[in-house]
């Protein structure tokens, strides 16, 4: 009878364990360049792509490169943080997007250190449409088909884009354009948008800012605010502004304000050009010169205070 107690003992305990996960999601995973996705993407044992790892992952959590790789193409429904920690950290698309971010609503995402490619024929480096926020940071993006980056939230989210080079995009560097639930708060520093079809769009139901970038040698537009019949304020210091087929800044439409101060904007097609009821607001310390169908002039100047 006792060896028959203890049998039952022992094989519930079997049947417990074996009901157990054999891999809890971790608050931070690997990818490797060598690794496996079958692995459980720990630091010893690291997954090979993003697509890999983020199953794995927590939300809140991070996942971290450890050496140089191309850890393709991932779709993004959780809080995380994609880091390529130095490494050449790639992201290599054809005919699709880089990175897709349709997360909740309260769910913020990071992506730093990554060399986003689109060889000419993926369609966006990254595209949001739903989430609280996206942080891209130190990052490379282009080649793509659309856009760099294409932010069209579905609701209220923010936008930060620090220290990053967005350039050969064929559709486009940056587009802000909330859907009609949506409203977009965004940030650039430290941006280069160059050799894009053009450099910064933003319409409707959005608000950005630039610092300490560079416009330049973008075939349309330098920068477009546009409004299809809602409200859009760009804010733009500090930034070189140069070298755009078209115009250097761009102010389309009833509803559409640029502020701007202290830049230079050089040698556009036309320097800055308000239509259709669109203002530029001027601060009277910008330098706009050389450009060669005309410089244009701001539709107001007001007073430093």
């Amino acid at each position: 009878m006792k060896r028959l107690v203890v049998f039952s003992v022992a094989s519930w305990a079997i049947v417990l364990l074996s009901g157990s996960p054999v891999h809890a999601q971790a608050t931070r995973t690997w990818v490797s360049g060598v690794g496996d996705d079958a692995n459980p993407c720990s630091r010893t044992a690291p997954c090979k792509t993003f697509a890999g790892a983020i199953s794995k992952t927590a939300a809140g959590g991070e996942i971290d490169a450890l050496d140089p790789g191309g850890f393709g193409a991932v779709t993004i429904t959780k809080a995380i943080t994609i880091d390529g920690g130095g490494m050449l950290a790639g992201v290599l698309v054809s005919g699709t997007n880089g990175i897709v971010v349709n997360a909740g609503v309260n769910d913020v995402i990071t992506l730093r250190g990554l060399d986003i490619n689109g060889i000419g024929t993926g369609l966006n480096g990254i595209r949001f449409l739903a989430g609280a926020g996206l942080n891209v940071e130190n990052s490379v993006i282009f080649k793509f088909t659309t856009a760099g980056i294409d932010f069209e939230p579905n609701g209220t989210a923010h936008l930060m884009i620090k220290d990053c080079v967005i350039r050969d995009n064929a559709g486009g560097g940056v587009l802000v354009k909330p859907t009609v639930a949506g409203f977009a708060h965004a940030s650039l520093q430290n941006v280069r948008l160059e050799h894009n079809l053009f450099g910064l769009r933003a319409e409707d139901r959005s608000r950005v800012a630039a610092d300490g970038s560079v416009f330049a040698d973008n075939t349309n537009n330098g920068l477009l605010a546009f409004s299809g019949g809602f409200g859009v304020e760009v804010n733009v210091q500090g930034s070189l502004i140069a070298n755009n087929g078209t115009n250097g800044v761009s102010s389309a439409n009833s509803g559409a304000t640029v502020r701007l101060t202290t830049n230079t904007i050089v040698n556009n097609n036309v320097g800055l050009n308000a239509s259709g009821g669109g203002a530029i607001v001027s601060f009277g310390n910008n330098r706009v010169a050389g450009n060669t169908a005309g410089d244009g002039a701001p539709t107001s100047t007001i007073s430093e205070q």
